[in-house]
């Protein structure tokens, strides 16, 4: 069964893109490539349960199992030594990232507090679009009673897109609510 945005985007997406930007061949259209979530956790050095509940809540979130990543360089003001865990992170392709996605467009973003849209300023210069949730709570799959500590984290929609302009325009194409 095909992704209801993957479907979307095939359907409604590409035909658009290929007019908008003078595509001749379809295999030129812009498409999501892989979507990264991460969590960030500096505090994770002297609490390493705050770790083990974010690695559950992403798994959670994400349908697929979370990383650890620890770091790469020993920093003494922030008491950070090398190889200590400081983060987690889960890497989709394929079909899970349409899947989560999909959540986020649908669901997920619709239940932030205030919401007017997402920064369209966020892209990488390549095409790639980044963007940073303040709490986890928003996403269904996370019960409120069980949450310890509220977490934000960063998801990076990685594109195929050679510039801003066409990663924008895809990612507006298949849903994404920029603001005006």
């Amino acid at each position: 069964m095909i992704p209801r945005l993957r479907q979307r985007y095939q359907d409604e997406a590409i035909p658009k893109l290929m007019e908008e930007f003078s595509y001749s061949n379809v295999n030129q259209v812009p498409r999501v490539t892989k979507v990264v979530v991460n969590i960030g956790l500096g505090e994770a050095t002297q609490n390493s349960k705050l770790l083990d509940a974010a690695v559950q809540e992403l798994t959670l979130i994400t349908g697929q199992k979370a990383s650890i990543r620890r770091a790469k360089n020993s920093i003494s003001n922030f008491r950070l030594r090398e190889g200590q865990a400081i983060g987690t992170t889960v890497t989709m392709r394929g079909t899970r990232a349409w899947e989560f996605l999909d959540r986020l467009l649908s669901v997920a973003l619709p239940r932030v507090r205030d919401f007017k849209g997402v920064s369209p300023k966020s892209f990488d210069g390549r095409g790639n679009y980044t963007l940073g949730i303040r709490e986890q709570i928003i996403f269904p799959e996370i019960a409120y009673d069980n949450v310890e500590r509220v977490n934000g984290m960063n998801v990076t929609v990685v594109t195929t897109a050679a510039t801003d302009a066409e990663g924008r325009a895809l990612l507006t194409h298949i849903g994404m609510p920029f603001r005006k």
